[in-house]
C-alpha cells in the first residue's frame, strides 16, 4: 500500500479500532474474558500500534499544502504540551467513574475532583490539545485530515460519554459531577502537585526524544 490509500486504510482502522470495542455488546465481553484493567492494557497497546501506523502513512501520502508555514506556530507546541502532559498523566492516575482511561486505584471524591474539575475527560482533552497545535504546525492535507479528525472525535466523544454516563447514572449524576467541569481552567488548581511534576518530566522525555522517534525536531529555532 501507498500514497492516499495506505492513508485512508489506517485512518479507517484507526477510527473502528476506537468504536468497536467500546460498544455496549463488545467492551462488557472483553472486561469479562481480560477484566478491567487487562482491558484497558491491550486497548492501549493496540490504539498506539495502530497510531503509529496512522503517522507513518501520513508521511507517506502526497504532500499538498494546505496551512502556510508560520514561524510563531512553532512555539504552540512548547506552550501547550506541558499541559496536556500534565492532563495526560493526571487523567491516567484518577480513578475516573465519569470517562475512561483512569487507573487510579483511590475511590473518586465528588468533593475533591481533583483533575476532574479541569475536565471530566482529561485524556480526550489532552488529545484534543494535542491535535490541535500539531494540525497548525503540519499544515499539508493529510496531516490536517489526521489532526482534524483526531481533535474533533475528541471533542465529540466527550460529549457522547457524558450522555451515556448520566443516562446509566441516573440522579448520581448530578451529585458526582457537580465539582467537575467538561473544560475549565480554573480546574487547574485542583491538579495535584505530583501530577503536575510528572507530566512536566513526561514533556521533558517527549521533547528529549521527539527528533530521534518521530524524526523532526520540536523547537522553533
Amino acid at each position: 500500500m501507498s500514497g492516499w490509500f495506505e492513508f485512508g486504510t489506517a485512518l479507517a482502522v484507526f477510527f473502528l479500532s476506537h468504536a468497536i470495542p467500546v460498544r455496549p455488546p463488545v467492551r462488557p465481553w472483553l472486561v469479562d474474558h481480560l477484566g478491567y484493567r487487562g482491558y484497558l492494557l491491550g486497548y492501549s497497546l493496540i490504539s498506539f500500534a495502530i497510531l503509529v501506523w496512522l503517522f507513518v502513512a501520513a508521511a507517506r501520502a502526497p504532500f499538498v499544502g494546505v496551512i502556510p508555514p508560520e514561524p510563531l506556530l512553532r512555539w504552540l507546541p512548547l506552550a501547550v504540551m506541558p499541559l496536556v502532559s500534565v492532563l495526560a498523566i493526571a487523567g491516567l492516575r484518577t480513578n475516573n467513574p465519569l470517562s475512561f482511561g483512569g487507573m487510579g486505584r483511590q475511590s473518586f471524591d465528588p468533593m475533591r475532583p481533583g483533575v476532574l474539575a479541569v475536565s471530566r475527560h482529561p485524556i480526550l482533552l489532552a488529545a484534543a490539545l494535542w491535535a490541535m497545535v500539531h494540525l497548525l504546525v503540519n499544515g499539508d492535507l493529510a496531516h490536517v485530515i489526521l489532526f482534524g479528525l483526531m481533535g474533533g472525535f475528541s471533542v465529540i466523544g466527550m460529549r457522547i460519554i457524558d450522555r451515556r454516563k448520566r443516562r446509566e447514572m441516573g440522579a448520581e449524576w448530578d451529585r458526582a459531577t457537580a465539582r467537575t467541569a467538561l473544560c475549565s481552567i480554573r480546574g487547574l488548581s485542583q491538579v495535584k502537585l505530583l501530577d503536575w511534576g510528572l507530566g512536566g518530566a513526561l514533556f521533558l522525555v517527549v521533547l528529549a526524544a521527539h527528533e530521534k522517534v518521530i524524526g523532526l525536531s520540536p523547537m522553533p529555532i
